[in-house]
């Protein structure tokens, strides 16, 4: 069974796309995408079915060379059981997957996306979408440092297990 993630914004347009879409190039560099699968949705639903947001997809090409894929979609219940790891680009996502989540079953697999930065101390993933460029970029590099880091944790915690 290959270890799920699940990374959620709000509207699954611009920073959980860029994260699943960035964690997926480290996993096929490392050579482990039958072992790590990523998904990624958002709180709200004003986006659904739209592509990323083509500044991030601009953003991530410059940056990284690499083209954003993916359809936003909604957050569902059925997320927790499907997924092992739940990430939230900031704080306001994380309450609102925990306020799905009544019974408090699944708060162990939320986390925050910034938990795994290594180089950035900022807590939160900002949204860029009312900023300009700068803020994709800024949002490319965190996404970056903190899925590194995530990765590294998922082979520690998970892979060697």
């Amino acid at each position: 069974m290959p270890y799920k993630l699940l990374f959620v914004c709000l509207g699954n347009i611009c920073r959980s796309p860029s994260a699943e879409n960035i964690m997926n190039h480290l996993i096929e560099q490392a050579g482990l995408s039958n072992q790590i699968v990523c998904d990624s949705a958002g709180t709200s639903s004003y986006h659904v079915g739209s592509p990323p947001d083509r500044r991030m997809s601009a953003a991530a090409a410059k940056k990284l060379g690499i083209e954003l894929r993916g359809q936003a979609r909604q957050f569902h219940k059925s997320d927790f059981q499907d997924f092992d790891l739940i990430l939230a680009m900031d704080r306001a996502n994380y309450e609102d997957i925990l306020s799905l989540d009544r019974t408090q079953q699944y708060h162990d697999k939320v986390s925050l996306m910034c938990e795994f930065c290594s180089q950035h101390t900022l807590k939160e993933v900002p949204d860029p979408y009312y900023g300009g460029s700068e803020g994709f970029n800024h949002v490319i590099d965190l996404l970056v440092d903190a899925c590194e880091g995530l990765l590294k944790d998922i082979i520690n915690q998970q892979l060697n297990t």
